[in-house]
């Protein structure tokens, strides 16, 4: 069954859309239940300790491939796991929700621009017209469909970092082309998820230094929980199989379905209201990437 699952990338990007916009409502419980860079390490710790269990021979085999190439494994441990989080969070002090959706829903851009630049793929007009069609329908779920919302729009340091960390996650999925020939994924990762835990660190002493840590409650925990295990551990290496079967420049479509499984989650979860901008939201979604797939190039 789990060999059936990794075979097929499209339904791998589904759960991973779903672990990651769980991770969105776990974000919001955790408020009041755990500081934010204490949900960052603790995460990563934990993770890295389950990985630990299931893929310490991988590891092993693998150990000489990872020391041969130090920089390149703490540079995509930091942008794609410590420093997009810590910045995320820092970044959603400063700005509103409805900015927070629209920013985050620039990655495939910076994805597809990256991959042109490398020479790593070729973009179809049929593909831009797809990815045209899904921004638009992100736009729509989280503007509620009113253009008074768009008009109101008012960029600052928040947005600033979010459009940041858009394109720092993207050169995260570009540069997973370029792991340690004969490194397994679940190596891989497995090195990343302790580069995660070591460059979180600094992060949690200077939030202690400034009076803002707080230790989760058993509420805290359970958050913590599930965060680890799925949007830390098996979202993270359903990623990168699915990066590995179709390419970053295909698999950056996701990040335009995470805020639409989000709101759905709210609504199932929070009790938020389904409106129709949710709808037609999710249709430009599903019928952008269904049009990019039919017009993509080799």
């Amino acid at each position: 069954m789990i060999r059936a699952l990794m075979a097929r990338p499209f339904l791998l990007l589904c759960l991973t859309a779903l672990a990651w916009a769980g991770n969105t409502i776990a974000g919001r419980l955790a408020v009041g239940e755990v500081s934010p860079m204490a949900l960052t390490t603790l995460r990563w710790v934990i993770s890295f300790l389950l990985m630990s269990l299931f893929v310490r021979a991988d590891v092993a085999r693998a150990l000489p491939l990872f020391r041969a190439r130090p920089l390149y494994l703490l540079v995509m441990g930091f942008i794609g796991f410590t420093g997009f989080n810590a910045i995320y969070y820092i970044a959603a002090h400063h700005t509103s929700a409805v900015n927070l959706g629209i920013m985050q829903a620039s990655t495939p851009l910076f994805v597809m621009a990256g991959a042109v630049l490398l020479g790593q793929s070729r973009i179809s007009a049929g593909q831009l017209a797809g990815l045209v069609a899904g921004t638009l329908g992100v736009v729509i779920v989280v503007s509620t469909g009113r253009l008074d919302v768009l008009r109101q729009l008012n960029f600052n340091i928040g947005d600033l970092m979010l459009i940041f960390i858009s394109a720092m996650y993207a050169a995260y999925s570009l540069g997973l082309k370029h792991r340690p020939a004969g490194a397994s994924g679940l190596s891989f990762f497995a090195a990343m998820a302790l580069v995660a835990a070591l460059t979180s660190l600094p992060l949690l002493a200077a939030e202690a230094a400034t009076g803002h840590l707080k230790w989760p409650t058993p509420k805290g925990w359970a958050i913590i929980a599930y965060v680890a295990v799925f949007p830390s551990l098996l979202a993270q290496v359903w990623y990168i199989r699915a990066i590995e079967a179709i390419g970053a420049a295909r698999a950056g479509f996701i990040f335009n379905v995470i805020p639409i499984f989000a709101a759905l989650l709210a609504v199932a979860l929070l009790g938020e209201p389904l409106g129709w901008h949710h709808a037609v939201g999710l249709a430009l979604v599903l019928g952008g990437i269904a049009v990019a797939e039919r017009y993509r190039t080799a």
